[in-house]
């Protein structure tokens, strides 16, 4: 393993708010939650198989508000450009942005581009990333503690080697705006849309941004939720901080992000991590834990986790991902009441929820979090549809 992670130049995990213990271990993907319904027996079952049948439209949708066939055709054609990419490389076993890192569609240019201060080339890489879409983008150092020790062939479902080409350095974070109003619909299939779209989007963006690396002359492997843990590095860049309901608070949009990365040799000069004050806020809040209906989020501090699908030695709040995908597979869909519920679930380009945040990042935050009660509702998704009318 790299001991990148020490070099002096980059900051401390402390700096980022993160625990790392000396029985620490890389994760293996093929335990991932999602990965173990297609071999663990002890997570697969009828349920589970018809969750990702329902994806396809071959399981009967649910019957209620928001769990309709119109919800569940709007939730796969959100899906539809993710599924398209992570199809094409199924021949190999490769689920490319899932097990497997997106393969290059451009070639990296002959002519490299000489790089002459990577702060303006850092810089540089937010602007092209907010042209092609992404609402966040920072970068932060390459760190192997958090890569997959091994990937997944899909064809068995058997460990495979998990390599980034030589002269990789850094990574550049970017983070998609899930849309709220969906968000506030969970849990439903019509929510799930909310999910779907990002996946979609951000399939576009991160190729689009390592094919411009590529052109300049260096490596660049757009990646989503293959190859690495994605929220650890979200942290190091400085997007957010990590919170009770699993999730990366960021100040621009709460809860209410996906991340995708690439993995690049281009010389950038990286974002330092930033310590907000949500840890100290989910410290005395527990609105996630409380409105999970599996009690799968925890309740009390951080501790280090021994649970199968969960990264070993790391202290910090961990759900049950048991509980939480069998709910999943229950509703054939996936739920994130959590993220409505969150108090962090505002639109911070709003006066009012811009004050509210510096109450709640501040020593006030036992009054901001009163002032949260009564907020989070699950919203009718059949309100969502009559907007259109």
């Amino acid at each position: 393993m790299s001991n990148l992670h020490n070099h002096p130049s980059q900051p401390s995990d402390a700096d980022a708010g993160i625990e790392v213990t000396q029985d620490f271990e890389r994760f293996t993907q093929r335990n991932d939650i999602f990965t173990r319904a297609f071999w663990d027996d002890t997570i697969r079952s009828a349920k589970t198989d018809g969750f990702f049948a329902s994806y396809r439209m071959e399981a009967a949708p649910r019957r209620g508000d928001g769990f309709t066939q119109r919800d569940f055709a709007l939730r796969n054609a959100s899906w539809l450009i993710s599924d398209v990419l992570s199809e094409r490389g199924a021949k190999e076993g490769k689920r490319e942005g899932f097990q497997a890192p997106i393969s290059y569609d451009t070639p990296i240019a002959a002519d490299k581009m000489q790089v002459e201060d990577p702060s303006l080339m850092s810089a540089e890489i937010k602007r092209i990333a907010q042209f092609f879409g992404a609402d966040l983008c920072a970068v932060t150092e390459l760190d192997e503690r958090w890569h997959y020790v091994t990937r997944v062939d899909t064809r068995d479902m058997s460990e495979a080697a998990n390599e980034l080409p030589a002269g990789i350095t850094h990574v550049i974070v970017l983070g998609h705006q899930m849309d709220e109003g969906l968000v506030a619909s969970y849990p439903s299939a019509l929510a799930g849309a909310a999910t779907g779209r990002e996946y979609s989007h951000e399939a576009s963006i991160v190729m689009q941004v390592a094919a411009y690396i590529r052109n300049l002359g260096y490596e660049a492997v757009a990646s989503m939720n293959d190859t690495g843990l994605v929220i650890p590095y979200a942290l190091k860049a400085g997007l957010g901080e990590y919170a009770r309901n699993q999730m990366v608070i960021t100040p621009e949009f709460g809860p209410r992000l996906r991340f995708s990365k690439i993995f690049t040799s281009l010389p950038l000069q990286s974002d330092p991590p930033k310590k907000l004050g949500v840890a100290e806020f989910c410290n005395i809040c527990t609105k996630c834990a409380d409105a999970c209906p599996v009690k799968a989020l925890p309740f009390g501090q951080p501790d280090v986790s021994t649970q199968t699908s969960s990264i070993k030695g790391v202290r910090k709040w961990t759900a049950d991902a048991e509980k939480c995908f069998g709910f999943w597979a229950k509703m054939s869909s996936d739920c994130a009441i959590c993220m409505r519920v969150c108090p962090f679930n505002r639109d911070f380009s709003k006066v009012q929820h811009k004050l509210w945040l510096k109450l709640a990042l501040s020593s006030w935050r036992k009054l901001a979090l009163a002032l949260d009660r009564g907020r989070g509702a699950r919203a009718k998704p059949s309100a969502w549809w009559a907007k259109a009318k």
